[in-house]
Order: C-alpha cells, then structure tokens, then sequence
C-alpha cells in the first residue's frame, strides 16, 4: 500500500509549475483590468478636481471674456500639474452675466487614451466630463464698478 502512494506522489511532481505556467496570463489579464479600473476612477478624481478649480479662477474674474479665459488657463494648467494627458479639452461656462450673488457652472470635457491597456483588448479614447457651480462673491467689485470709481 505505501507503494501506491508512492506513485501517486511521483505523478503529481511539476503540477504547480504547470498550474502557475497556465494560470499566469489570467493573473496579468486580472492585474491589467484593476490598473484600468484604477486609472479611470482616478482620472474622474482629477476632472472633478480640474472642473472645480476652473469654476473658482471664473469666479474671480471681472469680465465674462476673461473668466472663460480664466477657466480655460487654469483647467489646462491644473490637467498639466496632475498628469493628465487630454487628446482634447473642452471647457464651458455658464457665466450668467458674472453678476455678484450669481453662480458661474464650468463644465470640463476630457478625451484621454487608453492605448497602452490594449492588452485588456480595451483601446481608443474615453472622454470624462465634470461640472462644477461656484458662487460669485455678492460683495466684490466688478468691471463697471471699477470704472465708476466704486465697489458694489
């Protein structure tokens, strides 16, 4: 009997290098998929962050024209600071006339790539879109007031 046993143990020699050797190209397909998933999720992190940023610098601006110009400078500065590489940016506001008590929306658009995961059979782009609403200090100065001499 302990013969046989023996020979069981002597056939099943090399089985977990087999195992491991089959089972490794999951393991990167798996690990491959969670580096996906991670850099997505993280990079609707950064454009949520960009977009609430961009509607902050719009805020602070006296002009329509120069609080889109001000958003657009300061997505495309912070995108740049976080890594974030844009095939294509998009940034809109809703300005509402920049009136003290309004609220300015700026909605950042981007279009990244993702034709380094090709493994995964995942390539192309993928475009991630956030919107962020800031206040205008009711009691700030703008253009027309500087003009007159005043603050409102």
């Amino acid at each position: 009997m302990s013969a046989r046993v023996v020979s069981i143990r002597l056939d099943d020699r090399g089985s977990a290098a087999t195992e491991l050797t089959l089972l490794t190209p999951l393991l990167v397909l798996v690990l491959l998929f969670v580096v996906l998933c991670g850099r997505l999720a993280e990079t609707k992190l950064r454009i949520n962050d960009v977009a609430h940023q961009a509607a902050r610098a719009a805020t602070l601006a006296r002009t329509p024209i120069q609080a889109l110009s001000d958003a657009e400078a300061t997505a495309a500065t912070a995108l740049a600071e976080a890594g974030v590489a844009c095939r294509s940016l998009r940034v809109a506001a809703d300005l509402q006339g920049l009136r003290p008590g309004s609220t300015v929306t700026v909605t950042v658009a981007c279009t990244v790539g993702l034709d380094d995961l090709a493994l995964l059979g995942v390539s192309g782009s993928r475009t991630f879109e956030s919107s962020f609403s800031s206040p205008v200090d009711r009691w700030r100065g703008t253009a027309s007031s500087a003009r007159e001499g005043g603050s409102r």
